[in-house]
């Protein structure tokens, strides 16, 4: 029986010992070889004399390392925190010290940008780099190479954690305000590799792209739910979108995960027959995927399933729409994932009948512990899950999205939009998302946002956010027709939907997850 995260490893090295586990560039390591890394670096841990439950953050790009220490972290005994290798020092050092990190891995480049944060980081004590070139050692903490040393018998201690223990913490992009650190158990890791890797028809046979930031929750899960099958995992520090071309054709890849404004651009590249014969899927998560991208990755991926799905950091996945409802249901984001329960509520907290908008609740194994040191804001979001049985004396912790929602008579869900991003106009609330469905649907623009802006009269104003399309017909020169788009919008929107005004993008901001940073966007628009 599995209890801690890094035994997806050690069991699949039991299993297959020779067979691939993660690829980096020109490297790949087998299970058995993945495993003994872990022991490696558990047992550097030990020796650091790092106790149950310490923080080990991982501040890399993608590379074999930086699988090694998450997952050897686990091995271990501590919580792994992954930090997003696209924040700056000052929001790294934010994360070291919010949550008392004891061990920063990171290569030589990176410690030298982050000298004057560690300065501040009391907690800090060891610093272990990865990679080749020497650095300098530092005032408080002491600097490592990477274990290389073969693990001694005895020397890694049996992990003591069990499955409701901290695992790790993944901090929010913290677009608003400071960042949230999500508080995940073993148990919410492993019940989210098995139920993913299920719907999804995970085998040892799959080879899965790993495109997104591994301190995603999305993108961890492009481990965790390969780990939990044996599958083999290719690492991508994504750049350009005809990289993801030619890996898919070099390695030929089985399965995709991206968010939408990756599956834009996906969209465009031209996808010869053998980069995309072998696709057996691709999935969708961070938001609604347009329906003309969607349109044209069917076309491109002839014989893979589409997996539309929806999720928060704070219960991992939550929902997915079965590929054979797609053509039926779009605009859907199905029904709940295998080992969870999704509610439609009311503000009240009584549940709502087919077609009436409510909260999304998520109960279940994948709930997540909390906020990292903030109990005011775990409060507001994890509360009692509603229409529990009467006779219950404890509570059934649910988290409360924040996200609005509608369940039809088939008991399938329609994501309408954030509570804090829905734009009030004129009296009515309206869903950003419906905007930008009918501006993807013009063909004249390749990126949208909309957004609801403050308005004396209305309330709010609608602004749409455009970059131009990417191949600009003849005599645009890369410029989007605004006058087009928005005589097209007219024709298809009430009038206090269609937007007062566009503005025009080179590239349309995003958070380092990738996502649209419709905060940053909104303080720029409104300064």
């Amino acid at each position: 029986m599995r209890s801690q995260i890094h035994q997806l490893v050690s069991a699949a090295a039991e299993r297959a010992p020779d067979a691939p586990a993660v690829t980096y560039k020109q490297d790949t390591v087998s299970y058995a070889e993945l495993w003994r890394r872990l022991e490696e670096f558990a047992g550097m841990l030990a020796g650091l004399a790092l106790r149950r439950g310490d923080r080990v953050a991982v501040y890399l790009d993608k590379r074999i390392e930086t699988v090694v220490a998450l997952f050897g972290s686990s091995a271990g005994d501590c919580v792994f925190v992954p930090v997003n290798p696209l924040l700056r020092a000052q929001q790294v050092g934010y994360i070291l010290r919010d949550c008392g990190v004891k061990v920063l891995v990171t290569s030589p480049e990176r410690l030298e940008l982050l000298r004057g944060e560690l300065a501040e980081s009391k907690s800090v004590e060891h610093v272990v780099l990865a990679g080749t070139g020497a650095a300098r050692p530092g005032d408080r903490y002491a600097v490592h190479p990477w274990p290389v040393r073969p693990a001694a018998s005895g020397d890694v201690p049996v992990p003591q954690a069990i499955d409701i223990d901290m695992a790790a913490i993944l901090y929010t992009s913290g677009s608003t305000g400071r960042p949230k650190g999500v508080v995940l158990s073993h148990r919410n890791l492993l019940a989210g590799a098995a139920s993913v890797s299920s719907y999804l028809g995970n085998t040892a046979d799959d080879v899965i792209l790993s495109a997104l930031p591994l301190s995603f929750d999305a993108g961890f899960s492009q481990l965790t739910t390969g780990f939990e099958v044996g599958a083999h995992v290719i690492l991508h520090n994504y750049l350009l979108p005809a990289d993801l071309v030619r890996l898919c054709a070099q390695h030929r890849v089985t399965g995709l995960t991206g968010v939408p404004p990756l599956w834009i651009q996906v969209a465009g590249q031209d996808w010869p027959a053998e980069a995309s014969a072998t696709m057996r899927y691709f999935a969708n998560t961070g938001g609604r995927m347009p329906r003309a991208t969607l349109d044209k990755l069917r076309a491109i991926f002839g014989s893979a399933r589409p997996f539309l799905m929806y999720g928060l950091t704070e219960a991992f996945r939550s929902t997915y729409l079965d590929p054979a409802e797609v053509d039926r249901r779009p605009d859907s984001i199905g029904k709940a994932i295998p080992n969870a329960e999704i509610l439609v509520v009311r503000p009240d907290g009584s549940l709502c009948e087919p077609g009436e908008e409510g909260e999304l609740v998520h109960r279940g194994a994948l709930v997540a512990m909390g906020y990292w040191n903030d109990p005011e804001r775990t409060a507001e979001r994890f509360r009692p899950a509603p229409a529990r049985e009467p006779g219950l004396c404890s509570d059934d912790i649910a988290v409360w999205s924040g996200d609005a929602v509608v369940r039809d008579a088939a008991g399938f869900l329609y994501f309408v939009g954030r509570n804090d991003e829905m734009i009030k106009t004129s009296g009515y609330r309206v869903s950003p998302t419906e905007i930008e469905e009918v501006a993807y649907e013009t063909g004249l623009v390749r990126d949208v946002v909309a957004l609801g802006l403050p308005d004396p009269v209305l309330g709010q104003h609608v602004v749409l956010v455009v970059s131009p399309p990417t191949s600009a017909a003849p005599g645009q020169d890369g410029t989007v027709d605004t006058d087009g788009v928005l005589a097209a919008m007219k024709k298809v929107l009430p009038a206090y939907m269609v937007p007062r005004r566009i503005e025009v993008r080179t590239e349309i901001p995003r958070s380092p997850n990738g996502k649209f940073d419709r905060a940053g966007l909104r303080a720029e628009l409104t300064a």
